[in-house]
């Protein structure tokens, strides 16, 4: 039981770092997107247009994988808690 709950511990500690790597990242594409989206405003060109779409589009990538690293994390967590209260018990 205690070694599976180092292993659970391991893997919450490496998907929390993980989390905070795409969530830094997620910060540069919607900023990224934003410069797009306003330059498209600016410049009414379909070449500043499609490119505000692409970086949207990356943006929208990187919000899945956010979310998908934060249930992760969840996950982990759950089972960290489960193992911890049958170690109490």
């Amino acid at each position: 039981m205690e070694q599976r709950l180092g292993e659970v511990h391991a893997r919450l500690e490496r998907a929390r770092q993980e989390l905070a790597v795409v969530q830094e990242q997620l910060e540069v594409f919607l900023e990224t997107a934003e410069q797009a989206r306003v330059r498209a405003l600016v410049s009414e060109t379909p070449l500043a247009d499609r490119d505000w779409h692409e970086a949207q589009r990356h943006a929208e990538v990187m919000v899945r994988a956010r979310d998908m690293a934060s249930a992760c994390v969840g996950e982990l967590e759950r089972a960290q808690d489960e193992l911890l209260a049958k170690l109490v018990v």
